[in-house]
C-alpha cells in the first residue's frame, strides 16, 4: 500500500437503485466526479433492484456524496455505514 493510501479515510456505502441499463455507470461516475476512489465493490442482483456495497476512499465530506448520489433517479436509497468499521481512517 502506497503512503497517499494509508492517510486517506475510508468510507462504506450501501445502495440500492433500479435496475436498468447504466445505472451501475451512472453510480460509478458520480463517485469519481465526487472525488472518491472505489476500493471495493459488490453488487447483487435482487429482483428489479440491484444492492451495491462500496467501499470507498476520499479525503472529501462523505455526507456530500450521500446527498448526490440520492438525488440519482434510479437510486431508491443510500445508506452510510455506522461503526467503527465504517469508517476507517489509518494515520502515521
Amino acid at each position: 500500500m502506497n503512503a497517499n493510501t494509508q492517510d486517506t479515510p475510508s468510507y462504506q456505502i450501501h445502495c440500492r437503485m433500479t435496475q436498468e441499463a447504466a445505472a451501475l455507470e451512472r453510480l460509478c461516475q458520480v463517485v469519481r466526479i465526487r472525488g472518491f476512489r472505489i476500493a471495493k465493490m459488490a453488487m447483487e442482483s435482487s429482483g428489479d433492484a440491484l444492492d451495491i456495497a462500496l467501499t470507498l476512499e476520499g479525503t472529501r465530506p462523505i455526507g456530500m456524496l450521500q446527498s448526490q448520489l440520492e438525488k440519482l433517479q434510479t437510486v431508491m436509497g443510500v445508506e452510510l455505514a455506522t461503526g467503527a468499521e465504517a469508517r476507517v481512517s489509518q494515520s502515521a
